[in-house]
């Protein structure tokens, strides 16, 4: 059965960056209602016994069209959110460490230019979505933005979202408004490098 993460945090915990209504709204009942869903799916189309990378990285084995894009949606939505939640911290470090570090200054030059080019996708992306800091089997990383609930995973790319910043307004539209750009540069303020470091070393082995 597909489990929520378990937030490190009160629902208030992020405040003021993240506020304790949106958090109750987003992770409470959006998060859950894609998790409920994900795993009704999964058990009608007989996956349930795969992992959500698995399912979200084979779903042209799934026969019946409704299914297949029920599990994209829901199964992105609840892998997507997962990672989204698990990266943030009242207490988040600020920059990453390591072999990560090392690789994010090589690609794209320094910190602050990958938070750049992550930011500028997020604001960018027309509609619902994402930004994804995402890494290959070889440690190189890529930066991308999905529509929807897709993600790297399930527009078979092979790749691993180490980082997701969620730019579906239910994320921030109850603090920031139609200011999408205001909550992309809160979010910042949050996201824990510690986590996404420990995601990236884990990818690459």
């Amino acid at each position: 059965m597909f489990e929520q993460v378990k937030l490190g945090f009160e629902m208030n915990g992020l405040e003021p960056t993240i506020d304790q209504l949106t958090m109750e709204t987003h992770y409470g009942k959006h998060h859950a209602a894609y998790t409920k869903m994900f795993n009704e799916l999964a058990e009608k189309a007989g996956v349930a016994d795969k992992s959500a990378e698995e399912i979200l990285g084979s779903l042209d084995s799934i026969a019946d069209e409704t299914l297949r894009k029920g599990l994209r949606n829901q199964g992105g939505g609840y892998y997507n959110h997962n990672l989204y939640f698990s990266t943030l911290a009242p207490d988040a470090a600020k920059a990453p460490t390591g072999k990560l570090l090392d690789k994010i200054n090589e690609t794209f030059g320094s910190v602050d230019e990958v938070v750049d080019k992550l930011s500028k996708a997020a604001v960018g992306q027309f509609g619902s979505g994402w930004s994804f800091l995402s890494v290959d089997k070889a440690g190189n990383l890529f930066v991308t933005a999905s529509p929807n609930q897709d993600n790297p995973i399930s527009e078979g790319t092979g790749r691993t979202p180490i980082l997701a910043l969620d730019v579906w307004e239910h994320a921030y539209y109850l603090k920031y408004k139609n200011l999408r750009a205001d909550y992309v540069k809160a979010f910042w303020e949050v996201l824990d490098w510690k986590k996404v470091t420990e995601l990236y070393d884990k990818a690459v082995g």
